[in-house]
């Protein structure tokens, strides 16, 4: 089990450059800046993750179910055409709660340009906790000798949102605060998780988890790592 927390993503948002969209218009890059101090100064974000390597209890079916720890995946995209799949890689991050209560009140003080500055930079906060993990989680996998492939989240196409509570339990997402409401969704919202493969010689997949997604074509993030 991996854990990470008591890190600097405010410093790492400003050192890196701000998306497209408060890039080319100032009105929307002062407001990022505002919502990036908000944070700092309130101490809106506790980044936390937790991760797990959940060994398979045997080899994937012919169907693409996993079976880990007693428990049934169904995750037929994380299967590989070739090498050997032994495990899955369980993470979850999160902010903790203080950013959404006060992106609530922005919004209750009539402040709502601001509020949909602050969510947004709890978005790339987020992402970029998510990507720090997702670091961790490769190099323990190098350091054991194993290779990482696949990126699937609970409700991507390949995985569906039924499989949150599993790989919750399976991070140990409690441990971090993250809980799972009767509707699958994770509080405290600013919240996520990822799901990979680790195994033996895995090859690169080919596929992304954004292949399918109805929102690729104006994905800000898509135009960005096109750029």
């Amino acid at each position: 089990m991996g854990l990470l927390s008591d890190i600097d993503l405010v410093r790492e948002l400003r050192r890196s450059p701000p998306p497209r969209a408060a890039a080319l218009r100032p009105r929307l890059a002062a407001l990022r800046d505002e919502a990036l101090a908000l944070v700092q100064s309130e101490a809106l974000a506790t980044p936390r993750a937790i991760w797990r390597f959940a060994a398979l209890d045997a080899a994937p079916d012919v169907e693409g179910t996993l079976r880990i720890e007693g428990r049934r995946l169904d995750a037929p995209r994380l299967v590989p055409v070739s090498g050997r799949l032994t495990a899955v890689a369980c993470a979850v991050c999160t902010l903790g709660p203080a950013l959404e209560r006060r992106v609530a009140l922005l919004f209750a003080e009539r402040r709502a340009s601001l509020a949909v500055a602050l969510d947004g930079v709890g978005n790339e906060l987020l992402f970029a906790l998510s990507r720090r993990t997702q670091d961790r989680m490769l190099a323990q996998a190098r350091r054991q000798r194993l290779s990482v492939a696949g990126e699937l989240r609970a409700g991507d196409p390949g995985l569906a949102l039924q499989a949150q509570r599993t790989v919750l339990d399976l991070a140990g997402a409690w441990a971090i605060g993250v809980e799972l409401t009767s509707a699958l969704m994770m509080h405290p919202v600013k919240s996520t998780s990822v799901l990979q493969g680790v195994g033996v010689d895995l090859p690169r997949q080919a596929w992304s988890r954004c292949d399918e997604c109805r929102s690729r074509a104006r994905c800000a993030l898509v135009a960005e790592a096109a750029a």
